[in-house]
Formats: C-alpha cells, structure tokens, sequence
C-alpha cells in the first residue's frame, strides 16, 4: 500500500513539475517579445493560474516589477526596457507611447523627456499605483496610427508631433522634428506641410 502510494506522489510530482515547466516556457515566449517582460493578465489568457504564476515568482523565475508586470530576471537587461514596462503598466491593449516619448525614440528632435508618455482610449481611467514617472493621455488613436518602435507600441511620427503641437511642445523643436522628420522618412511632404500649418496656427 505505501509502495503504491509513493508511485503515486512521484507520478503527480512529475506531472506537476511538467506542468510548472511548461507554463515557464509559455511565460518565456510571451516574454522574449516584450523585452522580458510579461503581464498578468497575458498569463491568464495562457491558462496559467494566479497560484502558479505566484509559484513562479516565489521561486525567484519570475519578479514583480510593477502592478501586474513581472520580469524574467535572466533575460538581458534591454536599454528600452523601461518603455515597453510602461505600456505594461497600463494593464490596457491599446496603449502606446506616444507625444514627446515618440518624438524622443525616432530621434527626431534634441527633447529629453523626464517622465514616459502614453496614450490610452478615452474611455480608460487608469489608477495604478507606480506610475510616477508616467504621464498618460486620453485619445482615439486609429490603428492606421499606430507602429512599432524595438518591439514596442508607438504612435507614428506625424502623430506623435501632432500630440506636442497640440500639447504645447517648444516650436524649436517641433520645427526639427518636421525636418528631420521627412529627412529620415517618416513623414511624406504632405504630412510634413499640414503638420507645419498646424504648427502655424498655434501662433495666430
């Protein structure tokens, strides 16, 4: 009777580590787009429970990084780490960087934000603790609108300078940015000469 049971334990022992194993890699695969990074709610929607994603974390495989975001301690640190962690932070799918965060990555102007500007719908009221150096904005971003930027969710140039023309930006550098905008490719002369009218009538 003990044999039998003691077969029976190290059968669910090894069932279970399979188990823990396998939703590690689930995590890792979701995590190597995302710079390490991997949410919460993105374990949910793998299947792995919140008892065994906790199992995961206690055992020093996964740590918090903020509410609802973990990371991958072994997976290399990434200079843009700290951006996609804040589209995570969010907790929303539509998030994105954006305004003078955007203008910031294409490397378009000499702007050095201190804080990490995000954009989420309207209908969004994000209330998250850990979002000090956060600054979020409320907007209908088409999907047209939106790229990608190292793995990370952007605003398009000619969006992202739209956001500062309206959101009070130095003209110095919305002037560099449409320049170098259309020098780089990332506006068409089209773009570019709306966007500077735009940037015009800011004055007027």
């Amino acid at each position: 009777m003990a044999v039998g049971l003691s077969i029976v334990l190290r059968f669910r022992y090894t069932i279970d580590m399979k188990s823990k194993q396998l939703a590690r890699d689930v995590l890792w695969n979701i995590a190597e787009l995302q710079h390490g990074f991997v949410t919460a709610q993105q374990a949910v929607e793998a299947g792995i429970s919140t008892p065994g994603l906790q199992m995961l974390v206690h055992r020093g495989t996964l740590v918090r990084q903020a509410h609802g975001v973990y990371r991958f301690p072994k997976y290399p640190v990434s200079e843009h780490g700290q951006k996609i962690l804040a589209v995570l932070w969010t907790g929303v799918p539509e998030a994105v960087l954006s305004h003078e965060t955007a203008l910031d990555a294409y490397g378009l102007t000499d702007i050095n934000p201190h804080v990490i500007h995000l954009t989420v719908s309207p209908q969004r009221r994000i209330r998250r603790t850990g979002g000090e150096a956060y600054v979020v904005h409320y907007e209908d971003v088409d999907a047209a609108e939106k790229g990608w930027w190292e793995e990370v969710p952007i605003v398009l140039a000619s969006k992202a300078i739209e956001q500062c023309i309206e959101g009070g930006t130095p003209t110095y550098l919305l002037r560099q940015a449409l320049e170098n905008g259309q020098k780089q490719g990332y506006l068409t002369t089209g773009q570019r000469e709306a966007l500077q009218l735009k940037l015009e009538a800011r004055h007027e």
